[in-house]
C-alpha cells in the first residue's frame, strides 16, 4: 500500500493539500508504485532558505526541494516497502509563483508536488531532453486530475 505523509509546518490552514495528496496519490498510480512511501512537508521561506543554504550552499530560498532517498541504492523497510524520500514546498513562494503565472494557488501547489515527486523517483531537468520528459510525465499527471495552467 502507498503511503504519503502530508506535513504543514506553517501556522495557515491550507484546504488545498486535500487534493494535492490525492494529486500525488494519482502520480504514483501513474508510475505503478506499489508500497512506496514518501513525506510532503510545507514550510514557509526562511526555513526552506536554511534548507538550501545547508544542505545545497544556496543562500536564497527556492519554491521545492527534494531529499532522495534512492540516490545511490534503493532503500526498502521492513515488510519490502519502498521509501522515496522528502519533498519540501516553500508555502511563500507558491503563493507568490501562482500569481506571477496567473493560475491558481491548487495548480501551482499540485505543480511543485509533483514536480518533487518526480525528482524522488530520480527524473530531473538538467538537459532539454530529461526536461521534456520530466515535464510531460509532470503535465499528465496534472492534466488527469484536471488541474490545468488556467485553472
Amino acid at each position: 500500500m502507498n503511503k504519503i505523509e502530508v506535513f504543514n509546518n506553517t501556522n495557515e490552514k491550507i484546504p488545498e493539500l486535500e487534493t494535492v495528496e490525492k494529486v500525488l496519490y494519482s502520480a504514483m498510480e501513474k508510475e505503478k508504485l506499489k508500497d512506496t512511501s514518501f513525506n510532503l512537508i510545507i514550510v514557509d521561506n526562511n526555513y526552506i532558505h536554511e534548507l538550501n543554504k545547508n544542505y545545497r550552499g544556496i543562500d536564497r530560498e527556492t519554491d521545492v526541494i527534494t531529499f532522495a532517498l534512492e540516490d545511490e541504492d534503493t532503500i526498502i523497510i521492513g515488510d519490502n516497502e519502498r521509501i522515496l524520500g522528502d519533498i519540501y514546498i516553500s508555502i511563500d513562494k507558491a503563493r507568490s509563483q501562482a500569481i506571477e503565472y496567473s493560475h491558481s494557488f491548487l495548480r501551482e501547489l499540485s505543480f511543485l508536488a509533483v514536480h518533487g515527486f518526480y525528482h524522488l523517483l530520480g527524473y530531473d531537468h538538467m538537459t532539454k531532453e530529461d526536461e521534456e520528459v520530466m515535464f510531460k510525465k509532470q503535465e499528465e499527471v496534472l492534466e488527469s486530475y484536471g488541474i490545468r495552467r488556467e485553472s
